[in-house]
């Protein structure tokens, strides 16, 4: 009898062992966590303490040394009335529009020179930013010589033209003005470097199409130009504002070189004290750090309310 050989089992399938499950959450990406971390810690320790730290402190009074007196809303009252603190938002005011608003045409129209020229490109961009990266101290000791009343450069130009001596480190417009030209002696070149990246970004087939259309230079500049940099325009008015809206070194440097007292600020009549300078005074000299605080709150809310109604009118300038 045929014997029936017996089937062959096929081998066996063997499976690989499941995978482990990805880990969730934090703590899969925790490397890249740690990578970043000390710039958050940094910025915890010297940014957002110090933020939190002074609003608690607007509301006590405090020498700096003695305990913490709590005082509510006592030194807010106090602010809203304080006559000083009034002028200095003027006197800050005042300055910021005598330097912006020149400072932001004469970068314009250094850009556009900037962008025209053929040769020394790169010299005249580095002659024209490093007004921004010199000391200010330095930079407010020269403009204290270029200002005097006796000795000054201005006052000898005046003297050539036939025009009398201006005491313009002693009479209150005198400082203003003085400090006006020294910050935008200081922020043009900067912002025209800013402008002129703006301008490289605009399409030459623009300006190309408008010399056919027979358009001269000022129409090319205002009906193309000026359209087309308006976000730059945006950028550089806000920043502008902030920075203007803080003025210290340049008030308190310039000022000071003149007078022997070491409590002197802002010039005769505190007619250069801006309000961070008034901040200074109050926190420092006064050792009132709870009311200082709450003078670097009321700062705060003035730069922002500035800031945002150059936004608002440069967007609807923009939209019409």
């Amino acid at each position: 009898m045929a014997t029936v050989p017996a089937l062959e089992q096929p081998p066996a399938v063997v499976r690989p062992a499941p995978a482990p499950a990805p880990r969730r959450g934090v703590g899969r990406y925790w490397h890249l966590y740690a990578a970043i971390s000390p710039f958050y810690l940094l910025f915890l320790a010297f940014g957002l303490f110090p933020v939190g730290f002074s609003l608690y402190l607007s509301f006590h009074r405090w020498d700096g040394l003695g305990p913490m007196e709590w005082a509510g809303l006592s030194q807010y009252r106090y602010l809203l009335s304080d006559v000083d603190f009034w002028n200095s938002i003027g006197n800050t005011v005042i300055i910021w529009v005598l330097a912006t608003f020149p400072m932001i045409f004469l970068a314009m129209v250094t850009a556009v020179m900037l962008n025209s020229a053929v040769r020394f490109k790169n010299f005249y961009r580095f002659a024209y930013f490093l007004p921004n990266v010199t000391s200010v101290v330095a930079v407010a000791i020269i403009f204290g010589s270029v200002f005097s009343t006796n000795f000054g450069l201005v006052n000898a130009v005046l003297r050539v033209v036939g025009v009398d001596q201006v005491a313009w480190l002693n009479t209150p417009w005198g400082i203003k003005v003085a400090v006006a030209m020294l910050m935008t002696w200081q922020w043009t070149g900067y912002n025209a470097i800013i402008f002129l990246a703006g301008l490289q970004t605009v399409p030459g087939e623009l300006y190309e199409a408008a010399r056919m259309d027979g358009a001269g230079p000022v129409q090319t500049f205002f009906r193309i130009t000026l359209p087309l940099l308006r976000p730059v325009l945006l950028f550089v008015l806000v920043v502008s504002t902030v920075t203007g809206l803080q003025s210290f070194s340049e008030p308190q440097v310039l000022l000071q070189t003149t007078s022997n007292d070491s409590t002197f600020a802002g010039g005769p009549g505190h007619a250069g004290q801006t309000m961070v300078l008034y901040f200074f005074q109050q926190t420092f000299d006064n050792n009132d750090f709870g009311y200082g605080a709450a003078v670097a709150w009321g700062i705060f809310l003035v730069v922002v309310l500035f800031s945002i109604v150059n936004w608002r009118l440069v967007q609807r300038r923009g939209e019409e």
